[in-house]
């Protein structure tokens, strides 16, 4: 080993600075290489883009290119150890931030039971298996030191769930949204809560500090992290205030952001404790809402998802050598370590899903997803021998290769599990019509420019209900990308110069779309996700559908194709958002609203400081699309400022005493009778009849019947309720002919809105309230 170093030292003596930064600069860029090479062959198959990345650095680390001699010595040299540790801990702290910052902390704290008990489950086995062999590991391995403490780094390896790995399998598998994606991943955040415990137990078998020692540390560490957040609150706001008019911060601000947070782990690192759930909270706690958090989140996801999760998976897999596996006894105890991590973790899990009783499919799925290795593991094998604690190569080396193989092995089980049971974690829309008010509403609003955003929101937020029913909005900015031809470069910047005040105005948009939702956000402390896309209208369809299937979206709000100005005409925008919203409403996977915004869209912040009540008016002539409005109405129903009617026409014919809703009360039990009458099938009187039992009977909603004679006597009487409602909403259609609706206006110049819909929108219909049209999946 010593004539190693000293041929070292003397083949590059003038060197010792560049060649560090040379190492690790080759081996990042042959692990991105490497890891888009194998997932070019890798994805067709299914699998994920974290075994692509594992895989290469394995194949890249001593257990294969790094075979060859020179390169071995090139990539394995005593003073790049150091840099590649600190990079390892520099792709921590980022991950670890961004994962607190896109968690979904209201889920997690709805799901903490749940979640805890499947963690548990599978580190409580694991553990079990861990006190069983470690006495064999240790004297099969040749190990030196504590028993204790080998015993407690197997049980680490065994009972550890990668959360990164977790989380970024989620999301490239697209199942991050769904119910058992974010159950995986808050799991996991909890089993790596229980190895970072024994992590630092480890790491003070250096220091032997008293337990009076540690209990002091611990306190100074809580105290430096909280006064840390509450510093970082007060600088994100004073930040987002100074930049009130800006689209994003500065570069400079930025940096004091991300100093804040790196000065804070690193003085954690020094103390003795690990930084890795320490970021996470300084994550979650970081005010949502502002310029600050969308800056740093757009910035944060696209180099952590491009390129240091690839560097940092990559770098797991590069620290495997099974150059080690030339015994048998070795091999044997690779395979135990991983077979009882993989039987711990399916036995606990699926324990705990029994009792929570959660379906069997979804359990195994849970129990391979919380086998993932490669986080807290690998870091503790490495402080454990970097404090000395372990001295034995030879577990190292297996342990580590243990985990490697554990993960790939398991990453590939979850790409053939997902595609198995695509069904089963796909997307399940439910109609408004079944959606039960106190069940989460995955809700995507789409604005164009900035007429619609405060409309849009203010509809968010009356649909939030109770401040306790969940609700997790999107806000997408839809952006017209240009078809343009370039044919010179001169006529190109004479187009630039020509489009510069379309540029001005859709920078304008972003400014204001994202002011106004910053305001809401203060006011409601309701986060509403923003996400734009950018396309040209033609192909704008199919970006907007598949981010509602990825984000596994209940109800798609769309904006009209027309504004109003101020003098109370409608002006026409762009033909492309007609053409986009057309193709939505027949493509999508779910149920479609289109919003014409008249400035009265209900239930704003400007309501929830007064008394008054935005009066809001659904009507049902009955079909499906009807149906689905009414049960949109039930979730406004239950906002404490908004008071819902439902208007119900009916035929003359249907007017007769023992016709029509019949409400017989007899102890206390309401009864509703609907007779099933030839123009209104069996659905509508279901629908009609659970409505009217739990939300009329009860106070909720107002309920009115209208009969009329035919569509001319409907245009009647929607004219003369036209300044009591706020807002009206309506089904598209879906009823068929109707003597209803039939005539009610003399042309229809909208037809994506209905019969109705295009009514209330006409220029001819003079009401000063919002209008809903609803169209349900089918």
């Amino acid at each position: 080993m010593a004539s190693t170093d000293e041929t070292t030292e003397l083949s590059c003596p003038d060197n010792d600075m560049m060649n560090p930064a040379l190492t690790m600069t080759t081996q990042v860029s042959a692990i991105l290489v490497l890891s888009h090479v194998f997932q070019i062959f890798l994805k067709p198959l299914g699998q994920p883009a974290p075994l692509a990345q594992i895989l290469a650095g394995f194949v890249l680390g001593p257990s294969g290119l790094s075979r060859s001699p020179s390169i071995h010595f090139f990539f394995f040299q005593n003073f790049a150890i150091d840099f590649y540790e600190s990079m390892a801990l520099y792709c921590r702290i980022s991950i670890m931030f961004l994962m607190g910052l896109e968690m979904d902390i209201p889920y997690l704290m709805r799901n903490i039971r749940p979640a805890s008990i499947i963690a548990c489950g599978g580190c409580l086995m694991c553990t079990i298996f861990a006190a069983a062999i470690s006495f064999f590991v240790y004297e099969e391995t040749g190990s030196r030191g504590s028993r204790f403490t080998v015993a407690l780094v197997i049980t680490v390896i065994l009972a550890n769930t990668a959360s990164p790995i977790v989380f970024r399998l989620a999301a490239d598998l697209k199942f991050a949204t769904s119910d058992i994606g974010r159950l995986a991943v808050s799991a996991s955040l909890i089993g790596d809560m229980y190895a970072v415990f024994i992590l630092v137990i480890i790491s003070g078998e250096k220091n032997k500090r008293t337990v009076n020692g540690w209990a002091l540390m611990a306190f100074f560490s809580l105290l430096l992290l909280v006064v840390i957040i509450y510093f970082t609150t007060h600088l994100v706001n004073w930040l987002n205030k100074r930049n009130r008019n800006e689209k994003n911060l500065q570069a400079v601000e930025v940096m004091l952001l991300c100093s804040v947070i790196l000065v804070a782990a690193m003085t954690l690192e020094t103390m003795g404790f690990s930084s890795i759930i320490a970021c996470f909270l300084m994550g979650s706690t970081f005010p949502r809402g502002g310029k600050s958090a969308r800056t740093l989140l757009a910035i944060l996801t696209y180099t952590v998802h491009n390129f240091i999760f690839p560097i940092y998976f990559g770098y797991t897999g590069f620290k495997a050598d099974t150059s080690y596996l030339n015994e048998l006894k070795r091999v044997i105890i690779v395979l135990m370590v991983i077979v009882l991590s993989i039987g711990g973790k399916i036995f606990g899990t699926l324990a705990a899903c029994r009792y929570l009783k959660t379906p069997l499919n979804e359990g195994v799925l849970l129990a391979v997803l919380m086998n993932m290795k490669g986080h807290v593991d690998i870091l503790t094998l490495t402080t454990a021998m970097q404090n000395k604690v372990l001295n034995s190569s030879i577990f190292y080396n297996l342990m580590v290769s243990a985990v490697v193989i554990s993960s790939l092995i398991s990453a590939a089980l979850i790409g053939f599990l997902v595609r198995r049971e695509s069904y089963t974690i796909g997307l399940k829309h439910i109609p408004m019509e079944f959606h039960r008010p106190e069940k989460e509403l995955k809700l995507l609003a789409c604005v164009h420019s900035r007429h619609p955003v405060n409309s849009m929101v203010r509809l968010i937020v009356s649909l939030r209900g109770s401040d306790n029913i969940p609700i997790c909005p999107y806000l997408m900015h839809l952006i017209e990308l240009p078809e343009k031809t370039k044919k010179s470069s001169a006529f190109y910047e004479q187009e630039d110069d020509e489009n510069s005040d379309d540029e001005d105005d859709s920078s304008n948009d972003v400014v204001e779309i994202n002011e106004a939702v910053d305001m809401f956000t203060e006011e409601t402390q309701m986060m509403i996700h923003q996400v734009q896309t950018v396309a040209p209208f033609t192909s704008m369809c199919q970006d907007v559908c598949d981010f509602a299937d990825d984000i596994r979206a209940s109800f798609i709000v769309l904006p009209f194709h027309k504004h109003q100005r101020i003098d109370g005409k409608f002006e026409n925008d762009k033909d492309g958002i007609r053409t986009t919203n057309q193709k939505v409403l027949r493509n999508s996977q779910c149920s479609v609203a289109i919003l014409v915004d008249r400035g009265h869209t209900t239930t704003g912040t400007q309501a929830a400081g007064s008394e008054s009540l935005q009066q809001i008016a659904t009507l049902f002539f009955g079909g499906p699309d009807d149906r689905e409005a009414l049960g949109f109405s039930k979730r406004l129903s239950t906002h404490h400022h908004s008071s819902v009617t439902v208007i119900r026409f009916l035929p003359t014919s249907a007017k007769d005493p023992n016709s029509g809703i019949n409400v017989s009360q007899k102890e206390d039990d309401v009864l509703v009778a609907i007779d099933n009458e030839t123009e209104i099938d069996e659905a509508d009187s279901s629908a009609l009849a659970n409505f009217y039992h739990r939300y009329v009977t009860s106070g909720k909603v107002r309920f009115v019947e209208k009969y009329v004679d035919n569509g001319a006597q409907t245009g009647m009487i929607l004219r003369d309720m036209a300044e009591t409602y706020s807002m009206f909403i309506v089904g598209k259609g879906g009823r068929g002919d109707s003597i209803l609706t039939t005539g009610i206006s003399d042309w229809e110049e909208c037809p994506e809105l209905g019969v109705v819909g295009d009514f209330l929108a006409s220029s001819e219909f003079d009401i000063s309230g919002s209008v809903l049209v609803v169209q349900q999946h089918r």
